[in-house]
C-alpha cells in the first residue's frame, strides 16, 4: 500500500466565495476542477482545530453528556471543545481549559495522543486528543450552551458497553479511544 502523495492536487481551485458565516464557522462553495478538465463545486465547512481530552483514572473515564441539537438527542462524549471567534493558543492549553470547564477537573498528566481530521470530506476542522490523568476535582464553569450538560464515571465496561447499544456515536470520542488503545499497546 502506498501512502505517496501524488504531486498535483486531483483538485484545483477555480474560484471560491463564504456562502455563510458565524462565531464558529465559515461555509464556502469553491468552483472546482478535477484532472480530467471537467469541473463542478465542492462546499467546505471551515472550522477550527479542537481539543478533545480523556479524563481516565480508577480503570474508566469521565465522560460528559449533553443534548446534540444537530441529532436531535442527548450523546455522550469525551470532553472537548474549540476556541471562538477565531482565537488561537496551544493545543494543550484549549484541552486543560475544556476538561476544567465541562467537568471541573484539572489534570496533573496531560499525555498527546495524536492529531485527527474529522469530516475531512467536507470540513476543514481536525482535533488533538489527549490523556488526563492524576485528576484533581473542582468546579466547572461551562458555556451557556452546555448549562443541560452532565458527567460521570464510565467504567471501560461501561463505556463498551454504550457504545455496543449506539449511545456513544460521537466519532471523535471513538476515534480518540483508539489512539488511547494504541498508546496503551505501546
Amino acid at each position: 500500500m502506498s501512502t505517496e502523495a501524488p504531486m498535483e492536487p486531483a483538485i484545483r481551485t477555480l474560484s471560491s466565495r463564504v456562502v455563510y458565516e458565524n462565531r464558529w464557522m465559515t461555509v464556502r462553495e469553491d468552483e472546482i476542477e478535477l484532472l480530467d478538465g471537467s469541473r463542478g463545486i465542492y462546499g467546505v465547512v471551515e472550522k477550527s482545530d479542537f481539543a478533545l481530552v480523556i479524563p481516565a483514572e480508577n480503570g474508566g473515564f469521565h465522560m460528559v453528556e449533553e443534548y446534540r441539537y444537530p441529532i436531535g438527542r442527548r450523546a455522550w462524549n469525551f470532553p472537548q471543545g474549540s476556541y471562538p471567534d477565531g482565537r488561537t493558543g496551544a493545543p494543550e492549553d484549549l484541552a486543560r481549559h475544556e476538561l476544567a470547564e465541562e467537568t471541573g477537573f484539572r489534570t496533573g498528566t496531560l499525555t498527546p495522543l495524536g492529531y485527527l481530521n474529522c469530516a475531512h470530506g467536507t470540513s476543514s476542522q481536525g482535533f488533538h486528543v489527549f490523556l488526563a490523568t492524576d485528576l484533581e476535582p473542582g468546579e466547572t464553569a461551562r458555556e451557556l450552551e452546555e448549562q443541560d450538560m452532565r458527567q460521570a464515571f464510565l467504567t471501560r465496561d461501561e463505556f463498551k458497553a454504550l457504545v455496543r447499544s449506539g449511545a456513544i456515536t460521537d466519532d471523535s470520542t471513538l476515534a480518540a479511544y483508539t489512539l488511547l488503545l494504541l498508546h496503551e499497546d505501546t
